[in-house]
């Protein structure tokens, strides 16, 4: 049967195969959804729209988060590895830019309370420099999963740091000394409100991780740090980590546990990726909490909340806002959007179900239950259900940042498609591809 006469949350089930997944895999790189294009650089716009206001959204810049990302779904699949790091070499390349703001803070000749003040984490791909515009700057998660996925690709031969990198990593350290930023308040994963987030200290765990085992196994690599003009010893470095895990224990299975009701947050999507891919959160018991929070609070009729309460692309958002305000920095004052909220309507991302399968899919495959591969196998039918329709307004099977309410519908909002989307399906697909052939094997 033919993928384009079938709804694709039917194309594939629990009697499905590993050549079946093959199969839609296939299908879907020759429909364009899995196109990943990048600027001349090698770094990746946050979305690929066309639509004629598109700019308008500024999707079209370079977001570190996204970038890291992407990149990790090239490399961590050998699906395009060298493209996964000429991505890295030109966040570093554009790191280095911000070496400046990073002593500022350290020397406590800048306030980090300024968030222009801190490293940009959203840029100018094309001309890799700073945008002009106030942003919401303060996401500590972005700098961890920088360091997370550069120091993984050198430790893997596949990165080769330059004494500049070295020099960005060494004082990223002492920036989150200077910040203590197992206590730190930053805007996170969703640029809004500053709060003590689980998320944000599990990436920079991530990082630190990263960064220790490969200095800790690889002497060149501890003798380049310790060269640095601020030199880090491997003790300084499990130090800050201890720390930053400690700190995220006290907060786990949470994402904030701060009293103020505009930081307290139980139930948020952002803490699945510290369980896939950045392998954080291993006790069984919290990632079942994580999990089941997710799944009973957040998990909508096509996506996943944020968050419950979140207002980005809510009911009828194209016709509560200009196109120039749907994307602006509202970090600083969320009143104005959260008033436009119906509960219940808030938008329904595609970015978790696919991190959902993941997470199932390495269960299963250290299990072998067989409920764990049905619970991926949903999730993937979720994910594939996701994609869009030919009655949309883009063209069909491609990935959105979320589906939101307009006029009564459901449909798919304007960053479509998104690629950080689209790297975490194709993960999924994967994964599932992998279950698949186990099961397999395990029944000969």
């Amino acid at each position: 049967m033919l993928h384009s006469q079938t709804p694709p949350a039917r194309w594939l089930d629990l009697n499905s195969s590993a050549q079946k997944v093959e199969e839609t895999l296939q299908f879907l790189k020759q429909a364009g959804t899995f196109d990943f294009p990048s600027l001349p650089n090698g770094l990746f716009s946050a979305a690929a729209g066309q639509a004629h206001d598109f700019e308008l959204t500024g999707y079209q810049n370079v977001w570190v988060r996204d970038n890291v990302h992407v990149a990790w779904s090239l490399w961590e699949g050998n699906r395009d590895r060298p493209r996964a790091v000429r991505c890295l070499r030109a966040l570093l390349d554009f790191f280095q830019s911000q070496q400046p703001r990073l002593r500022g803070v350290i020397e406590g000749s800048t306030d980090p309370a300024e968030v222009q003040n801190r490293p940009h984490i959203r840029f100018d791909g094309r001309r890799l420099c700073e945008l002009t515009e106030k942003w919401p700057h303060a996401q500590n998660d972005a700098l961890g999963y920088l360091l997370w996925l550069g120091a993984l690709m050198a430790a893997d031969g596949e990165l080769a740091l330059q004494p500049a990198d070295w020099e960005s990593f060494s004082l990223l350290i002492h920036y989150f000394l200077a910040i203590e930023v197992w206590r730190d308040e930053d805007s996170g994963h969703w640029e809004e409100n500053r709060k003590l987030a689980a998320s944000s200290v599990g990436s920079v765990c991530a990082g630190l991780s990263a960064l220790l085992d490969l200095v800790t196994d690889n002497s060149a690599a501890a003798a380049a740090l310790a060269e640095t003009s601020r030199p880090l010893s491997i003790e300084q470095l499990a130090d800050l980590l201890q720390k930053c895990r400690q700190a995220l224990h006290e907060i786990l299975p949470l994402e904030c546990r701060q009293s103020d009701p505009l930081q307290h947050r139980q139930h948020d999507a952002a803490l699945l990726f510290l369980i896939y891919p950045l392998n954080q959160v291993r006790d069984s018991q919290t990632v079942q909490q994580i999990l089941d929070s997710v799944a009973e609070q957040l998990t909508g009729p096509i996506g996943i909340r944020r968050y419950n309460g979140d207002s980005y692309w809510c009911n009828d958002y194209r016709q509560q806002f200009t196109a120039e305000l749907r994307s602006s920095d509202f970090s600083e004052d969320i009143s104005n959007r959260d008033r436009l909220l119906r509960p219940g309507l808030e938008a329904q991302w595609c970015l978790f179900d696919p991190i959902v399968a993941c997470i199932y899919g390495r269960r299963y495959e250290q299990t072998g239950e067989s409920v764990d591969l049905a619970r991926q196998v949903q999730a993937v039918q979720r994910s594939l259900g996701q994609l869009t329709r030919p009655e949309d307004r883009f063209p069909p099977y491609r990935c959105p940042e979320s589906w939101f309410w307009e006029q009564g519908n459901w449909i798919p909002n304007d960053i479509t498609p998104l690629l950080w989307t689209q790297a975490n399906l194709i993960q999924a697909l994967d994964s599932l591809q992998r279950s698949f052939k186990l099961r397999d094997e395990n029944k000969r």
